[in-house]
């Protein structure tokens, strides 16, 4: 397996290739709603492709162009060069991440990597670098003789933080930070999570646009080693009724671009929170509703936003505080305050995800906003009381989330016109689509009686 190596040039770049011998590259963007597309070309167009890009029909990927603005290339990352840990000899495959342009060269405004470009863009004119820290839970499920997954069974019987007794999963953990490696992603820890079958594979903070091409190939890898291993992996948010849900929890901070110091902190606070700290979480509680859609995009992502799992239903933050949707997680040194937002799931668009959060953070620093008290106690115990009715809760439907984004004008701004207009169409669409279904409990609850 070979590490990433570093490449800063095009000359670098094309003479790694022939040195290792690459064979193919594969040219990588996402789609609106995060869905990996791909184009493979041999390495003999390397050189091509970087100096001019690659075209393909924009109109065929979701989201992206009408059939009459269908025109689009692609101009790869070289930095993000990688080879596929999975494919060697004949088959040794490189990978880019590319931008998405169009024909008159200026970039696709509804090309996610480029919106939460355009959003860091903005951090960085005010003189901070943001950062995060992805946190994505997954389950393992068997797959049945046939090869069906359904119904979904967990692989294991393990709990939270339970040693694995069987050498699949212990075996996986390790292939999974080998080929991390391959990526330059650094594995800091990993371990079973709250259910059976659901695992999490922490990787090490950076900046927000290399964590979120690491959490698009991170799901990519688990989801090809799984298989490999016959098993499926998902990152679907709520696959089991009963069980804990895959969330996406994300740490998160400022950083000053003169100094490199961290902007979040301050000793001399009772949370070791800075102004500027408080003003982001400020934002970010209040866009919370604004920007769920965005973070928790599916129709089944509000059976995993309910009261019992530690996912967070009530807008609110605390240090020590699980059900809060913002966290303080204590921190070893001065240097490393951050924040946690607990909301997110694994089935968002991580370019998407993080550019709405910063978006919010931002507008708080912008307009000074007040941080309400935080709220140490468990909120869950607090359902239906007078207490509980004057926090806020996150919208419990993706109906209700698509609502509460069309009323967020720094949300709209953020995604800019063109995606805003199709993700909403999109969740609509979806809504709809799940709101006429009927379910196998519909059947089973009315069938036999009516």
């Amino acid at each position: 397996m070979i590490p990433k190596p570093k490449i800063e040039s095009q000359e670098q770049l094309i003479a790694f290739v022939k040195e290792q011998d690459v064979k193919f590259i594969d040219l990588q963007f996402t789609d609106i709603g995060g869905a990996v597309k791909n184009v493979t070309i041999p390495t003999s167009e390397i050189e091509a492709t970087v100096n001019h890009g690659i075209w393909f029909d924009g109109s065929s990927v979701e989201g992206f162009a009408r059939v009459a603005e269908s025109d689009m290339y692609l101009t790869p990352d070289i930095t993000s060069f990688a080879i596929l840990p999975w494919l060697s000899n004949e088959e040794k495959t490189g990978r880019l991440i590319c931008n998405v342009f169009t024909p008159n060269g200026l970039p696709f405004l509804g090309d996610p990597r480029t919106i939460l470009q355009n959003v860091l863009a903005e951090a960085d004119a005010m003189g901070f670098e943001y950062k995060t820290g992805p946190e994505l839970e997954f389950f393992l499920l068997r797959r049945h003789a046939d090869g069906s997954i359904f119904p979904p069974t967990p692989q294991d019987n393990g709990g939270y933080f339970d040693q694995p007794v069987d050498m699949v999963a212990t075996s996986f953990w390790r292939q999974v930070t080998h080929a991390l490696t391959a990526f330059g992603i650094e594995a800091e820890a990993m371990h079973h999570e709250v259910s059976p079958g659901q695992h999490e594979i922490d990787f090490r903070y950076s900046g927000a646009l290399v964590t979120a091409d690491n959490a698009v190939t991170f799901r990519t890898l688990i989801k090809i080693l799984a298989d490999q291993k016959g098993l499926y992996a998902t990152f679907m948010p709520k696959p089991v009724r009963g069980l804990s849900g895959n969330g996406m929890h994300v740490h998160q901070s400022l950083c000053f671009k003169a100094n490199g110091a961290n902007a979040f902190c301050d000793p001399g606070d009772s949370h070791g929170l800075s102004k500027i700290a408080k003003h982001f979480i400020a934002g970010q509680l209040e866009h919370a509703r604004g920007m769920c859609a965005i973070l928790a995009p599916l129709v089944n992502s509000y059976k995993r936003l309910v009261q019992g799992y530690e996912a967070p239903v009530y807008t609110s933050w605390g240090r020590i505080n699980r059900s809060a949707l913002i966290r303080i997680p204590r921190v070893h040194s001065i240097g490393s305050t951050r924040i946690e937002l607990r909301c997110p799931d694994p089935s968002c668009n991580p370019y998407l995800a993080f550019a709405a959060m910063l978006a919010a953070g931002l507008d708080g620093i912008k307009r000074e906003l007040p941080l309400q008290d935080a709220h140490e106690e468990n909120l869950y115990l607090l359902a239906g009381s007078p207490q509980a009715e004057t926090i806020g809760v996150l919208p419990g439907s993706l109906q209700e989330a698509i609502a509460e984004l069309e009323k967020d004008e720094v949300m709209k701004t953020a995604l800019g016109a063109h995606v805003y207009e199709r993700f909403i169409n999109a969740k609509k669409q979806e809504w709809e689509e799940y709101r006429l279904e009927v379910s196998k409990w519909e059947l089973e609850r009315y069938l036999p009686i009516y």
